[in-house]
C-alpha cells in the first residue's frame, strides 16, 4: 500500500473503532469515579512535578608554564553517552582546555540562551534545526575561519555560521511482541495500516514525539507534511490507538525497553542504535519509503566568552580527525565527505538512496517558525491526533469537517522553492 492510495476499508474500520471504544469509555468513566478518592490523594502525596536536573559533564583543564588554562562551555541536545567519546577525544588533544558540557533539550537549549544576560555558553549544539537557523538568521552567530570552513558541504552549511557536524536517520523501534503478533511494519504505508487493523490492541502501546513541546518533534512533523499525502491520516491514526506523546527519544527507548510500549514512531535512530543493539527485545527499522535525516546544527554564540576555544572546537568538529571520532565511536553519523565507511553520510547513501530525505539547511526553516504558521500547524496536529478519540459529545470532527485550513497548502509551500534551490548536493 502506498501512503498517497486510498485506504480499503477505512471508514468501516473507523466506525467499528469509535463504537467500541464509546462502550470502553463508558466502562472507563464508571472505575474512574470509583478510584477518585485514592487518586486524590495519591496526587497530594506526590505533590507538584518533578523538574528534572540537567546534566553536566566536565573535564579539568591542565595549565602548564608553556601553556595557560583556557575555558570552554558547550550546550548541547545531545545525551552525554553519545557526545562523551566526543569530548574525551578533544580533550585529550587539547589538555589544557577545561571543558563543561550541558546536556539540554532542545527548547530550554533556545530559551536558556535567548534569556541570558550574560554569554553563558561558547557553542550550541541542537538537532531542532530551525531554531538554531533563526539564531544564525538573527545574528546571534559568529563566522568560523579557516581551510576547513571554506572546504566544509555547501549543503551543510550556512554562511561559515552554521556547521551540520552529524547525518542521522529518524526511525521506528519496534517490540518482538508486536512482530510476533501483527508483523512488523517496514514503511509509513504498513504503520499506517497496522494502526488502522490494529489501534484497539495497540491502545496505549505506541509512543512518538509531541511536536508542541519538542523543537525536533515539530520539525518532523513539518518535513513530513510536506512529503506525504496522507500524514494526516497517520496522525489521527496515532491518535486512535491513543498514542503516548514524549519529549525526548530517551523517554521513548525507555518505554520500550520496560515493555510499556511496543512501537515507537519516529526517533533518532543515532540514539535507538546502542540501544537496540544490546537488547534482543527490540527492533529499529529505517522507514524504506521515505526516511527523514535530522542534521545537529552547531554555532559560535556572538557573546561567546571564549571565542578563541570555541573556535578550536568548532574546528575540530569538522575536521577529518573529530568526524571519523563521530563515525566510529558514536551513532551519530560523520558528514565529512572524504569519509564512506560505516556510520557515514556516504554510507547511508550508498544504502537508501532516493529513500534519504535530510531536512535542508535553507531559509524554509524559517518559515516553519512564523508564529501563526507554527500555531496553525499544531492546532491541526492536536485535531487531527484527536479526529477518531471518543468524548462524551461523540468522535471528534475531522479537520475537513472543522473547514480547516491546509497547512501543507498555506504554510509550507511558499517555502518550497527556496528550500528546492539547494536541493542539490547533498548525500
Amino acid at each position: 500500500m502506498n501512503l498517497s492510495d486510498p485506504l480499503p476499508g477505512a471508514g468501516s474500520r473507523r466506525r467499528a473503532l469509535i463504537l467500541l471504544k464509546r462502550s470502553l469509555l463508558k466502562r472507563s468513566l464508571l472505575t474512574l469515579s470509583l478510584l477518585k478518592p485514592s487518586l486524590l490523594t495519591l496526587g497530594l502525596l506526590l505533590g507538584a512535578t518533578p523538574v528534572w536536573a540537567e546534566e553536566t559533564l566536565r573535564f579539568p583543564g591542565n595549565a602548564t608554564p608553556s601553556q595557560p588554562l583556557e575555558r570552554l562551555t558547550v550546550h548541547g541536545a545531545l545525551d552525554i553517552p553519545q557526545v562523551r567519546p566526543l569530548l574525551e577525544d578533544f580533550h585529550q588533544r587539547f589538555p589544557f582546555i577545561s571543558l563543561t558540557y550541558r546536556n539540554l533539550t532542545t527548547l530550554e537549549l533556545n530559551r536558556r540562551f535567548l534569556a541570558a544576560q550574560t554569554p553563558s555558553a561558547d557553542v550550541l549544539i541542537s538537532s531542532a534545526m530551525p531554531w538554531q537557523y533563526r539564531l544564525a538568521n538573527d545574528g546571534h552567530a559568529q563566522p568560523l575561519t579557516g581551510a576547513r570552513a571554506d572546504a566544509w558541504p555547501g549543503w551543510a552549511r550556512w554562511r561559515h555560521e552554521l556547521f551540520a557536524v552529524t547525518f542521522e536517520p529518524i526511525v521506528m523501534v519496534y517490540r518482538r511482541e508486536l512482530s510476533e503478533r501483527f508483523g512488523a511494519p517496514q514503511s509509513h504505508a504498513e504503520l499506517l495500516d497496522l494502526l488502522e487493523q490494529h489501534g484497539e490492541a495497540l491502545r496505549g502501546r505506541v509512543v512518538t514525539y509531541d511536536p508542541a513541546k519538542s523543537g525536533a518533534g515539530y520539525s518532523y512533523a513539518v518535513e513530513e507534511a510536506r512529503l506525504s499525502p496522507r500524514y494526516w491520516e497517520l496522525v489521527a491514526a496515532l491518535g486512535a490507538t491513543e498514542a503516548v506523546l514524549e519529549e525526548t527519544t530517551g523517554a521513548m527507548l525507555k518505554g520500550l525497553k520496560e515493555g510499556k510500549y511496543w512501537l515507537g514512531y519516529n526517533l533518532l535512530g543515532s540514539y535507538a542504535q546502542n540501544v537496540v543493539a544490546s537488547d534482543p527485545a527490540l527492533e529499529m527499522v529505517i522507514p524504506k519509503d521515505y526516511a527523514l535525516v535530522t542534521q545537529r546544527l552547531a554555532l559560535i554564540p556572538q557573546r561567546a566568552r571564549h571565542p578563541v576555544t570555541a573556535q578550536r572546537f568548532l574546528d575540530y568538529l569538522i575536521s577529518e580527525h573529530g568526524q571519523r571520532v563521530i563515525a566510529e565511536r558514536t551513532a551519530l553519523g560523520a558528514v565529512h565527505p572524504a569519509l564512506k565507511g560505516p556510520g557515514t553520510a556516504n554510507a547511508l547513501k550508498a544504502r537508501l538512496g532516493n529513500a534519504l530525505r535530510p531536512i535542508r539547511l535553507s531559509p524554509a526553516l524559517l518559515a516553519t517558525l512564523d508564529d501563526l504558521k507554527r500555531r496553525a500547524l499544531l492546532a491541526r496536529w492536536k485535531r487531527e491526533f484527536r479526529r477518531w478519540q471518543v468524548t462524551d459529545e461523540g468522535p471528534s470532527p475531522s479537520a475537513d469537517e472543522a473547514g480547516s485550513p491546509s497547512y501543507q497548502s498555506a504554510s509550507v509551500s511558499e517555502a518550497d522553492d527556496e528550500a528546492n534551490a539547494v536541493r542539490s548536493g547533498a548525500p
